[in-house]
């Protein structure tokens, strides 16, 4: 069996995986905020909360800073190009299958519609 290993893809869909990772996300992307303030944000408790944001940190998604008591997060450096490439290819590959498809329904129609006429003659 062929072994494909690509850790940042690996991580970072991991990390996309789940809802709350792709709302802290998404509310980074707004604006920095502490991990208390998304923890209160999606009701979870602190621990739960820099468990995710730990997640997100590794996979590059995010970076944190503590200044005194407080770790405040923000959008981290990783732009996602290569998620997006990979991404790209499937997408490409399943357009031109769909396009087989489309030409094999179209054709099924087309012998339908000759098969009904030959019926009704």
């Amino acid at each position: 069996m062929v072994q494909y290993v690509n850790v940042g893809l690996d991580a970072s869909f991991a990390a996309l995986s789940d809802a709350t990772r792709r709302g802290v996300l998404e509310q980074l992307g707004r604006a920095e905020a502490s991990i208390t303030d998304l923890a209160e944000k999606f009701n979870m408790t602190l621990t739960g909360m820099k468990k995710h944001v730990g997640v997100l940190e590794r996979a590059g998604l995010v970076i944190t800073e503590k200044v005194g008591r407080v770790r405040t997060c923000k959008i981290g450096p990783r732009r996602l190009e290569e998620e997006m490439a990979w991404l790209e290819r499937y997408r490409q590959l399943w357009d031109a299958r769909f396009d087989e498809l489309d030409k094999v329904v179209e054709e099924l129609k087309r012998n339908e519609q000759v098969d009904g006429r030959k019926k009704r003659e």
